[in-house]
């Protein structure tokens, strides 16, 4: 039997390694969705990531014959374990061959890296912090990657579990075809939320006029999530690096905001043309011509993905959503979308998915973070 050889990242050139191995793995499946490489290597860099000021990590690749074969990050989030008392080292950025020698090998890095550190458990796949990717595909393989979503083969939940690791959290996606004409009730409840609260949808003519409301929506996504147990605030660096990531992506048409009567920002929604198969095209690259396709993806689209939502705490549980529903229909019906593929959801995030109940969503992935105590 041939020997697997782990080995932590050291140089530019094993980095590049370890940003490049899954367009290896996937080069020939037509649902993969490659990163960005530069985005990637901004990962990495704590001068472009501001979560590298308060994590501790490493990245490692496996080798065998000669060849990597695999590939992961382990992570510690010193912000969680300080302002939430959770102790856990997140792995991601895993990925290996069909082998389990290979997936033993690189797990095996990640328990002694919690060792090393006085923890007891590691968790992933996920990222730095919440809004990072998170969670195995175990179901919808057959589907293609969103931006925001891990694509993964099939075997990784079955070594996951060969190899000792239990499901920790669950998420659900879904796939909305939107019908031609919205039910009346909807509409009537629509206007009817929007006159009892005196709510009103901001209109925006350019994307510069747009730009004042950015702070606010990441001060309201803080309160939005304020209450849950795993959420930690975004630091203002945090924020300015998603604002520089994903800013030039966003349509003022496909950014939905509400207000009270007094002009103040009480909900958003954040919707992006797909942008899945211009990044295949690209295959990793902007230039020379990976613009181009992200461009016309940006124009013309039958296919839309839904990001990021906010809701003031007063206002959660009033039919809000319902506003939010009714202008991303309207938006997608001028813009000649037909489907809607939400973000990752919390499989118990029943209060998410009720968005979604009078249009038909069909249940089309599933993913799942493991864990391990070591």
């Amino acid at each position: 039997m041939s020997e697997i050889q782990v080995m932590e990242v050291k140089s530019g050139k094993e980095l590049m390694e370890f940003i490049r191995f899954p367009m290896e793995l996937y080069k020939n499946n037509k649902n993969y969705v490659p990163s960005l490489i530069q985005g990637e290597r901004e990962t990495w860099d704590p001068r472009e990531n501001p979560a590298l000021a308060y994590c501790k990590a490493k990245q490692f690749l496996a080798r065998k014959d000669g060849k990597t074969v695999g590939r992961i990050a382990v992570i510690i989030n010193g912000k969680e374990k300080e302002e939430l008392g959770i102790s856990k080292v997140r792995f991601g950025w895993i990925d290996f061959i069909n082998d389990l020698n290979v997936s033993r090998a690189l797990l095996e890095k990640a328990e002694e890296f919690a060792k090393a550190n006085g923890i007891s458990k590691i968790e992933g796949p996920m990222g730095f912090t919440n809004l990072d990717k998170a969670g195995t595909l175990t179901m919808g393989f057959d589907k293609m990657a969103t931006m925001i979503g891990i694509y993964n083969h099939e075997y990784y939940p079955i070594h996951f579990e060969k190899l000792g690791l239990t499901r920790e959290k669950e998420w659900v996606e879904y796939e909305i075809v939107f019908p031609e004409v919205l039910p009346e009730k909807v509409v009537k409840f629509n206007e009817l939320i929007k006159e009892k609260y005196q709510l009103r949808v901001m209109k925006f003519r350019s994307k510069k006029e747009f730009l004042p409301l950015v702070d606010p929506m990441f001060k309201l996504l803080d309160q939005t999530y304020s209450t849950l147990s795993t959420y930690t605030p975004l630091t203002p660096e945090q924020v300015q690096s998603y604002k520089d990531k994903y800013f030039s992506l966003l349509d003022k048409d496909f950014i939905i905001c509400i207000a009270d009567k007094d002009d103040n920002l009480i909900a958003f929604a954040v919707t992006m043309p797909s942008y899945s198969e211009a990044l295949q095209k690209a295959n990793g690259h902007l230039l020379p011509v990976g613009w181009w396709h992200f461009l016309q993806a940006g124009k013309k689209n039958e296919r839309a993905n839904f990001y990021l939502i906010g809701i003031h705490p007063d206002y959660q549980k009033r039919g809000v959503t319902s506003i939010i529903f009714k202008e991303i229909y309207d938006i997608f019906k001028r813009k000649g979308v037909k489907y809607l593929e939400t973000n990752p959801e919390l499989a118990d995030n029943k209060a998410i998915q009720l968005l979604w109940q009078d249009y038909n969503p069909v249940n089309h992935k599933r993913r799942a973070t493991f864990s391990k105590l070591v």
